[in-house]
């Protein structure tokens, strides 16, 4: 028993809230956790075949009798949260909140907004940002998520709950948010990153665990990767989605067209390197021609020196790559 983490390989838009549904479901794992800000939306598919998109909870709470926990590293905006809440169903009992979590504030957005975030690296201007620097300011008039009286009820020490989840042989899954390019300390294109580090070891660090805890990593990329739409970095091989013959797909937080390229196996390479994983998934395989599916696959295979363990296509399924 121990922590599965989902982490994403490219640029974000991989497709871990799907994953992280799926192997939540698959290995019965009761107990997940969401980490980073509003700034990145997870999809996943319910059992009335509904689309959802979440940005605070993990996608994992729409599971019967799923415990969600949101961790010291999280940064929440509470209108979101709320809606999700009423959106998804869960009880204030299937919801945990780490009392060191941060609140993004109508100043944060507005401190985004007011700035050149935008133009210059593509932000979505959720206020992440903004919050996560406001934390290093180490102000005294900060508050944390446990001195609102909104998330009062949901308010516990996670990591000693968490930890405790371990000792009495459940399983926990972390869903880390955005993916490896994006990553404030290993990106190869910094400026044009997230505001966190978006590896496997900064999300077991922003939920509390020890690394001895860990089973699996299951890294998850895409055929084709995406970035958001704008001056938002380097995209090798960028390509219009007329070439795939593909509707373009909208940014699940600002709902603008991404922008989308060939498969690079250069950031993959770093990616591997910087999370070890156990697991890989290759998400929208559906974008292949049908007659080049599997040498696709093999080329993949063969540039990253890994097998690919499970395909996904554009919907919530997942299948055995054999």
């Amino acid at each position: 028993m121990g922590i599965t983490i989902v982490v994403g390989g490219q640029y974000g838009g991989e497709g871990k809230g799907k994953v992280s549904h799926f192997f939540a479901k698959e290995k019965n794992i009761a107990i997940s956790v969401r980490v980073g800000g509003s700034n990145s939306g997870h999809t996943v598919i319910n059992d009335k075949d509904e689309t959802l998109i979440l940005r605070q909870l993990p996608t994992p709470s729409i599971l019967p009798n799923s415990i969600s926990v949101l961790s010291a590293g999280s940064y929440i905006d509470i209108d979101v949260l709320m809606d999700e809440i009423k959106l998804t169903g869960i009880s204030d009992k299937q919801l945990l909140i780490d009392e060191n979590a941060m609140v993004i504030t109508a100043e944060d957005k507005d401190n985004e907004s007011s700035g050149t975030l935008r133009g210059d690296i593509g932000s979505t201007l959720s206020g992440t940002g903004a919050c996560v620097k406001r934390r290093i300011d180490r102000s005294k008039i900060t508050k944390l998520a446990k001195d609102i009286d909104e998330l009062k009820p949901y308010i516990i020490a996670t990591k000693e709950y968490l930890y405790q989840a371990l000792q009495d042989g459940k399983d926990i899954l972390i869903e880390g948010t955005q993916g490896y390019g994006l990553s404030l300390l290993h990106s190869p294109y910094y400026p044009y990153t997230t505001s966190r580090d978006t590896t496997a070891a900064g999300f077991l660090s922003e939920v509390g665990l020890s690394p001895l805890d860990v089973d699996e990593i299951i890294l998850v990329i895409r055929t084709f990767p995406i970035r958001v739409e704008g001056n938002s970095g380097c995209l090798e091989n960028e390509i219009s989605w007329d070439r795939i013959q593909k509707k373009p797909e909208l940014s699940s937080v600002t709902k603008n067209e991404r922008r989308i390229a060939h498969f690079d196996s250069n950031i993959v390479k770093k990616a591997i390197i910087s999370n070890r994983p156990t697991k890989i998934i290759l998400n929208h395989v559906d974008y292949v021609l049908e007659d080049d599916k599997k040498d696709f696959i093999e080329n993949i295979e063969n540039e990253i020196n890994l097998k690919i363990d499970f395909i996904g296509l554009s919907n919530s399924m997942l299948e055995k790559n054999i």
